[in-house]
């Protein structure tokens, strides 16, 4: 039996610690599709969705087994319609479960046959999240360890065009 899951985010920007659980996730399952999301409540982006997909499908170019694409609207329908039995999601901390909880409690509600399976991210990732990389960057420090180069790249060409205009 083929198992195929979902890593659903906003991914704005990519993270290692995202790559981390990414590189895990993929030894778990047949197939795992990292699935952004279109419409997020999350506030103003830096990156648009298309320089999301084209950052991460660079950066998961080594796994023949992951893909990347968009969706938006509830998770629950998209994995179903990917044909996908499992959602993949990152806790760091305690707050993180608490909310992650919810979310999977929501979706068993939703779809009792989805299943959701949580993973810690690397010791050196686990305080990382994309609002706290945007946030420290925005304020001129130095984030490089904790995002893959090709996104960093981006980062810095977006701060010089923002700067410039």
């Amino acid at each position: 039996m083929q198992t195929k899951a979902i890593y659903p985010g906003t991914f704005d920007p990519l993270t290692n610690g995202h790559l981390d659980l990414i590189a895990r996730g993929a030894t778990f399952v047949d197939e795992l599709v990292v699935a952004i999301l279109r419409n997020s409540d999350k506030g103003v982006p830096l990156f648009t969705v298309a320089e999301r997909l084209e950052m991460i499908s660079e950066a998961i170019q080594k796994y023949s087994n992951v893909s990347v694409t968009t969706f938006d609207g509830l998770l629950v329908d998209f994995a179903r319609a990917q044909g996908a039995g499992a959602v993949l999601r990152g806790i760091r901390a305690i707050s993180d479960y608490e909310y992650e909880f919810q979310m999977a409690m929501m979706n068993r509600k939703l779809d009792p046959a989805l299943e959701t399976l949580f993973m810690m991210p690397a010791e050196k990732y686990t305080y990382v999240s994309s609002r706290l990389i945007k946030g420290v960057f925005k304020l001129g420090g130095d984030v490089t360890e904790l995002v893959p180069p090709l996104v960093m790249e981006r980062m810095k060409a977006k701060a010089k065009g923002m700067r410039s205009a």
